[in-house]
């Protein structure tokens, strides 16, 4: 299913067509939404899609100055329910010195929204695939690639596939690398309300629920996340970023629906990267930020550590910062990745 300019989007709901718009949600709002976003931006920029194959296009920034373009460019890769509107901190210092792109992954954002496989094999490949054929069409050689939850998953994964084409990667708060644990039930035991309403949901996207309070979606996303205005108040004082988060998260569920099948119940990946870490190039160096706040277990940063001892692997702990790091510590997170960045060229 693809995404069409201006029209409501949550057709996936049992809302009869006569009825008004049950999202008040579509392509141009999310659009404005991520100008809105983007207005604080000082350094030139282009926004375009870029075609790769099944007529599907990843939605791109891109900065690139004259006096940059030797340099390798870095390529940042959202997570789960992103979009390059959420690196507004970001943008203009990591532009500086290097030539930048950001990107909608497939199925998110204003990138196209097909159907994923329902194979969780299939459907990686189709993200990693994308990214290639996107770096392409780009005409990218190499490139520094920085990914986020989800996209830290990815960006090692393309690694693996494609290890020519990656010359550092950085990993923030990656999602999936470590294995479910088999004691975990029984360390912790799960109210059996909290199964039956895991059990009950299961069938359902991650994101459902947003969509299924239509209108009171933005405000549901005001009450519910209040962190995200904090994190942005250095640029915005409205919701413009609470506004952008409901308009990405209520489209068409895409690659909502790929993450959903390639996680278990309990949000672990099916197919953790820690047990594909090995078929990694030995020559990729690579560096993993977390925030000293988060609750993601950064014991997967010590693991890849402990697992590629003749190559370069640097933790590094931002202070003060939780999941979304380049949000709670921007100028901290900033400085951290262009030091990265200075080893590299």
């Amino acid at each position: 299913m693809f995404l069409t300019p201006g029209l409501p989007l949550c057709r996936w709901c049992w809302i009869p067509n006569w009825l008004p718009s049950w999202c008040p949600t579509s392509q141009n709002q999310l659009k404005t939404a991520e100008d809105r976003m983007l207005r604080g931006v000082s350094s030139p920029f282009s926004k375009q899609y870029i075609p790769i194959s099944n007529i599907n296009t990843l939605w791109t920034l891109t900065f690139n100055s004259d006096t940059v373009k030797s340099k390798t460019p870095m390529v940042l890769l959202h997570g789960f329910g992103g979009g390059v509107g959420l690196w507004a901190q970001n943008l203009d210092a990591l532009s500086q010195h290097r030539p930048l792109f950001a990107l909608d992954l497939l199925g998110f954002g204003l990138s196209s929204r097909p159907q994923f496989s329902s194979d969780i094999q299939k459907a990686e490949d189709q993200f990693v695939d994308s990214i290639e054929q996107w770096r392409t069409k780009t005409g990218l050689e190499t490139m520094i690639l920085l990914g986020h939850n989800l996209g830290g998953y990815l960006a090692v994964a393309y690694a693996i596939k494609y290890p020519g084409r990656v010359k550092h990667m950085v990993l923030v708060e990656p999602w999936g690398f470590p294995e479910c644990p088999d004691t975990a039930e029984a360390d912790r035991p799960i109210p059996v309300w909290i199964k039956a309403l895991c059990a009950m949901f299961s069938p359902f996207n991650p994101l459902a629920g947003l969509r299924l309070v239509g209108p009171l979606g933005p405000a549901l996303v005001q009450t519910m996340r209040p962190d995200f205005r904090r994190k942005f108040s250095s640029m915005f004082s409205d919701n413009t970023v609470s506004e952008y988060i409901y308009h990405l998260n209520v489209q068409t569920p895409s690659g909502e629906a790929a993450f959903k099948n390639m996680t278990l119940p309990n949000g672990w990946a099916k197919r953790p990267m820690l047990q594909r870490m090995d078929q990694l190039h030995p020559d990729i160096p690579i560096t993993i930020i977390y925030g000293s706040r988060s609750s993601i277990d950064s014991n997967s940063g010590s693991v890849i550590k402990h697992m590629r001892p003749n190559s370069h692997v640097e933790i590094i702990t931002i202070r003060g910062a939780g999941h979304y790091v380049y949000a709670d510590q921007p100028e901290d997170f900033n400085r951290s990745v262009l030091h990265v960045c200075e080893t590299v060229d």
